[in-house]
């Protein structure tokens, strides 16, 4: 092909695109403007809050400092990470007192396990369990220190115990005139809310505010909302300071690199989990004490299938239930990823129950939120049903939560 008709080719070419560009209406091209900041932002890796180190030292400069934290408050490096506190110690940060959730500060204990005070082997820093009988610090345990510092790892899930502790750790701050600094980290479970809201007369550890089962909030959006909805004794509010993650939508897939609690050892996991853990309060096992934790569910006496398991002792379920017995049922490592929660699997395990009188126990009501959830399962309420029985409830939060998003 010669020059001369190359050159007339392209000028054709080029004279094409601008005509159909000018064919575009305005909201056209704002909607492509809008799919190209999208997708910049999503190609950008997203930046935890504790790797934002120049935002914050200067909080902590001359000060003495608490810090609420288990093994996921790490601050990444390109093929590593170190230990927030490790980290901070490192920088002549001066870290009086560990405060430690449930499953401990290195993140070891079993679900439900005493959690001990102590002094943490590599630092030497005293560190004092907020889980157990001693769920909001003391006067004297707070006595000395001029901030608190929060990062912890969660999931989005309201029986997911660390934004209690993050309730009781802001009550106890805004008591004693201590101001808190929270570093945010993304919300595996952010991209949608789902499930009944909590009802008062249910309140409970795994359950304190009235939220639904998946809350599509980071710690630090919920933070806010404590604050903003008056929950705290009294109404009082706590002095917080957020330090937000860059490059983080509620829509960005976030893996987690390091597993939030013994039982969630991977992505399936976290994310079928605010689904499955309606089982811890029935008879059925969630695969506590194999590999396959919230990956799985069976118990002895559902029907013989091609799946079954055997829980055995293991870090995280010393006492598993069904402890060396074949458990039949689903073996759920290929579900797709969830949006909304799965009622199915709790439903037809309860219907293929031989004893329904003891399928449920009292912990139920309590993850649940409310009565009526188990008795929509016992009086065979299909799952639309019980789903447009949430509706108004969710609408109500989804409004108020707006209010409170960083993202």
């Amino acid at each position: 092909m010669n020059t001369k008709n190359t050159f007339f080719i392209v000028l054709a070419f080029l004279f094409s695109l601008g005509s159909c560009q000018s064919q575009k209406n305005e909201a056209t091209k704002v909607s492509d403007t809008q799919i190209n900041e999208a997708s910049t932002a999503q190609e950008k890796p997203i930046i935890v809050a504790a790797n934002r180190l120049n935002n914050y030292l200067p909080l902590l400069k001359n000060k003495r400092i608490g810090v609420v934290a288990n093994q996921t408050s790490v601050i990444f490096k390109e093929n590593n990470h170190t230990h927030l506190v490790d980290s901070l110690v490192s920088l002549n940060i001066d870290i009086q007192k560990v405060f430690a959730p449930e499953h401990g500060f290195r993140g070891k204990a079993d679900a439900g396990e005493h959690v001990t005070n102590g002094k943490d082997p590599k630092t030497g820093i005293d560190i004092i369990s907020i889980y157990g009988k001693n769920k909001k610090p003391s006067v004297d345990q707070l006595n000395g220190l001029d901030i608190i510092l929060f990062d912890i790892q969660d999931v989005g899930a309201r029986f997911y115990t660390y934004i209690s502790s993050l309730h009781y750790v802001m009550e106890a701050c805004a008591e004693n005139n201590i101001p808190m600094l929270i570093l945010d980290r993304p919300n595996p479970n952010g991209h949608y809310t789902d499930g009944p809201i909590l009802e008062p007369a249910h309140k409970s550890f795994v359950g304190m505010h009235p939220i639904p089962i998946v809350h599509g909030m980071t710690i630090g959006e919920y933070a806010q909302m404590i604050n903003g909805e008056k929950w705290l004794n009294n109404g009082i509010e706590c002095a917080i300071t957020i330090i937000k993650c860059e490059n983080y939508n509620k829509q960005t897939e976030y893996s987690l690199p390091i597993k939030p609690s013994p039982n969630l050892p991977n992505d399936l996991a976290i994310n079928l989990y605010p689904s499955l853990c309606f089982f811890e309060g029935t008879t059925v096992s969630v695969g506590r004490g194999t590999e396959m934790q919230f990956q799985i569910f069976g118990a002895p006496y559902l029907p013989k299938t091609n799946f079954s398991f055997i829980p055995k002792p293991n870090e995280g379920a010393k006492y598993p239930k069904y402890e060396n017995k074949i458990c039949y049922g689903e073996d759920l490592r290929n579900t797709t990823k969830l949006d909304v929660l799965n009622l199915e699997w709790l439903s037809n395990a309860y219907n293929l129950s031989p004893d329904k009188e003891t399928f449920f126990n009292n912990f139920f009501t309590k993850l649940a939120g409310t009565k009526i959830l188990q008795q929509q399962i016992a009086n065979g309420s299909n799952h639309k049903e019980i789903r447009q029985s949430w509706l108004e409830g969710l609408q109500q939060y989804d409004q108020m939560r707006k209010q409170y998003l960083l993202y």
